[in-house]
Order: C-alpha cells, then sequence, then structure tokens
C-alpha cells in the first residue's frame, strides 16, 4: 500500500507539473477587466481569509487558472505581489502529496513570474496554514517549511 502511495504522489505532482508547463504561457496572456475587486491593505498571507484572487490582473489570472486546471485538487487560489500563491488543497490530496503539490505550484508559478523569490502557501481544506514552500531564484531551490 505504501508504494502505491508514493507512486499516486509522484504521478500527481508529475502530472501538475505538465499542466502547469504545457499551459502556463496561457496563463499571463489573458488581461481582463477586474473592476469590481477592492484591494485589501490588510490581506495577510499567514492566515487565509476569504481573498480576492489576485492583487494584480496577472496574479488573479494565474489564481484562477490553478484552480481550473488542478482537476479537483485545489479548492481556492491567491496571488499576492506577483510573489506569494496561496493554495487551499482539497480532501482528497493526502498529507504526503502536499509537498509534491508545493513544488510543482513553485515550478509553475516560477514559469509566470520568473527572476524574484517565491512563496507558495498550502492551506489545508479547512483553511489552516499547513505548508510554506519558498522559491530561491539565486540558487533555484525550493525551501519546506512545515507549520502548526
Amino acid at each position: 500500500m505504501n508504494l502505491f502511495h508514493r507512486i499516486r504522489g509522484v504521478l500527481v505532482a508529475f502530472s501538475l507539473v505538465f499542466i502547469l508547463t504545457v499551459t502556463s504561457a496561457c496563463a499571463g496572456a489573458v488581461q481582463t477587466d477586474r473592476t469590481s475587486y477592492q484591494p485589501s491593505g490588510t490581506a495577510s498571507y499567514n492566515s487565509y481569509n476569504q481573498l480576492e484572487r489576485g492583487d494584480t490582473a496577472v496574479g488573479q489570472n494565474f489564481a484562477d487558472w490553478v484552480v481550473q486546471t488542478a482537476h479537483g485538487l485545489v479548492k481556492d487560489a491567491y496571488v499576492r505581489d506577483d510573489d506569494k500563491l496561496g493554495v487551499v488543497i482539497s480532501p482528497q490530496v493526502k498529507p504526503n502529496e502536499v509537498r509534491n503539490l508545493a513544488r510543482s505550484l513553485a515550478q509553475g508559478f516560477h514559469r509566470n513570474f520568473p527572476n524574484r523569490d517565491l512563496n507558495v502557501l498550502m492551506y489545508a481544506p479547512d483553511k489552516k496554514l499547513i505548508l510554506k514552500a519558498r522559491y530561491d531564484n539565486t540558487t533555484k531551490q525550493i525551501e519546506y517549511q512545515p507549520v502548526g
């Protein structure tokens, strides 16, 4: 059974990387008018509240795209300052798959927002922060910090 879970985790990660790679070029190209968006100066990325998906049009589009292409693995997402991606996972994501999903999201996020350090914040289905992944643009490495 453990081998099955490990294979499933790897397949989830690879499928998300494939999806992010194939369609990431489209995410930044679409610009929509978001006249109903009211910026929130008090939004904190340490706790998830009911937030808009992006504080820029490109961020909004990327967060929308993540939710739409995650095939049910992601319930909600947001982008702040074009360097923070917050993701609420669905209950079908197993605890041992969260890190692989964070890595895949960080890689796709980097393709859309290159040449900068990035943070991916993973939230449980109950919207509690469970993992922080930091992509260091200088070393091209991802550092993980479990929360809680």
